[in-house]
């Protein structure tokens, strides 16, 4: 089996698109305790303690000009590029940006969903290294707040391969459906409460050693919280925050051992 093979379907690299790259290097370097390393004139790559996990970089003009707001964006392996977005329209999503080439890097498109939520789809040039998602610092957990669960549940598994691993009734608020590759866990995939004020769109969230002092220091620098801190399943604590230029993310506390 291929190192592309094995990595096919794991999100791999995660990218921040803002409209001041500077101060939000100093917002998240100070939140989670990332260092950063330019790549070329216009990239910055996010470093935690196993090595490069992502990059900021200014919000395109043209993706301003059609309203789109600073983000966030995975980047998900896979073994074609090309094949993958031809399949993404004709399940009935969309291709944001047509598969181009990164020289030396790899080949990449953004996509959407048939809900709307924007992601990246990526083939490395050379077999990337997978981070233990576990360690402060990383990124560990992917989840998608979606108008149709059921739908996003069967277009993923046609696109990456994702199966459902768990479903947790959350009452009023639907089925949390829990996806993997093979037995591992990566993320979850949830119906946007009713009223909520939020087209749907995926929400990453980053291991770090102490929530209530990360949280702290985030409305410190004037991010707002969203939800939290709060317990989760499995013993871990979150708190879901919109960084000062309006980035949606997410931090989670592993259970203390």
């Amino acid at each position: 089996m291929t190192s592309s093979t094995v990595d096919t379907g794991r999100f791999v690299w995660y990218e921040h698109l803002t409209k001041d790259p500077k101060a939000a290097i100093e917002f998240y370097s100070d939140v989670v305790g990332w260092t950063t390393q330019p790549f070329g004139e216009w990239y910055v790559m996010w470093v935690g303690s196993q090595g490069p996990l992502g990059g900021v970089m200014k919000l395109p003009e043209q993706a301003e000009k059609m309203g789109a707001p600073p983000h966030w964006m995975g980047h998900v392996q896979v073994d074609s590029v090309d094949a993958t977005a031809a399949q993404i329209k004709q399940l009935g999503g969309r291709v944001y940006k047509e598969p181009e080439d990164i020289p030396t890097i790899g080949r990449f498109a953004i996509v959407a969903d048939p809900q709307g939520a924007v992601i990246s789809i990526f083939t490395p040039s050379t077999p990337m290294t997978l981070h233990d998602p576990s360690k402060a610092g990383e990124f560990c957990w992917n989840e998608l707040m979606t108008s149709d669960s059921a739908a996003a549940v069967k277009f993923y598994s046609q696109i990456f391969g994702w199966k459902v691993l768990q479903e947790m009734d959350m009452g009023p608020m639907g089925t949390y459906h829990v996806f993997g590759v093979g037995d591992r866990q990566i993320g979850g995939m949830m119906k946007i409460p009713q009223g909520a004020p939020m087209p749907p769109a995926w929400l990453y969230y980053t291991d770090v050693a102490d929530l209530e002092g990360s949280t702290a220091r985030a409305t410190k620098r004037g991010a707002k919280v969203l939800n939290g801190p709060m317990d989760v399943p499995g013993g871990g604590r979150i708190t879901q925050l919109m960084d000062p230029q309006g980035a949606a993310f997410a931090l989670h506390q592993s259970p203390k051992k």
